[in-house]
């Protein structure tokens, strides 16, 4: 009898210490990490018809938007199916849009995501491009197309694989990164490397909003 007392009272000692033990990690004083907050988002004012984009369709009045490709009129803005939306129709070679913060950049790192609302014709697909802090683009091996209808995409960075991205060109150089710091992005966007087919159902892209969860850094003033 009294060694089941004993062995009851020691079990019972040993789980209110495990429970008062500190979690791994997380010493005295140290905060749990903060969950990534919405960065950057875009919708796109609606444009007249189907006209090139500029940055006047842009409606966040903090984001500067850079295109890249053949002509500064590959990409359109248009609202054709009810949705604002970039398309790459146009396109005729591979293309690629940015939006950068002209107040901060961009820490990626940990569990940030990319949400994009998006539809594609044909075998085009849309993949994330960033363009760190000193100047270097990447494009990732992430795709997402949808012919059906529009859909809305989410995705993790850190599941990303990627590769150096060459511009104005928009094409891809050497072999995947094997790391790739993204604490400091100075841009965020997408390519479609396949050329677009002009109007019609032949083959595009189509993005419509644009979401980026991480942390805000703040520019250094100058």
């Amino acid at each position: 009898m009294k060694k089941t007392l004993f062995t009851l009272l020691f079990a019972a000692a040993a789980m209110t210490a495990f429970a008062q033990a500190p979690a791994a990690g997380r010493g005295p004083g140290r905060a749990a990490p903060q969950p990534p907050q919405l960065v950057l988002k875009e919708t796109w004012k609606d444009g007249p018809g189907n006209v090139p984009l500029t940055q006047d369709f842009v409606l966040n009045p903090d984001l500067k938007l850079e295109m890249y490709g053949t002509t500064k009129e590959d990409f359109g803005v248009t609202s054709e199916g009810g949705v604002p939306h970039i398309w790459t129709g146009l396109c005729a070679s591979s293309c690629a849009l940015t939006l950068s913060s002209k107040t901060n950049l961009l820490d990626l790192t940990g569990k940030a995501r990319i949400r994009w609302f998006l539809k594609t014709s044909g075998f085009h697909e849309v993949r994330p491009v960033l363009k760190l802090a000193d100047g270097t683009f990447l494009i990732g091996d992430h795709t997402d197309a949808e012919v059906f209808e529009y859909k809305q995409f989410e995705f993790f960075l850190a599941d990303v694989h990627w590769l150096k991205l060459e511009m104005p060109k928009v094409q891809g150089r050497g072999t995947v990164l094997d790391k790739v710091d993204l604490s400091k992005v100075e841009a965020v966007g997408f390519a479609d490397l396949t050329p677009g087919s002009g109007h019609g159902l032949g083959g595009f892209s189509d993005m419509g909003w644009m979401e980026v969860y991480g942390k805000a850094v703040p520019r250094e003033a100058k």
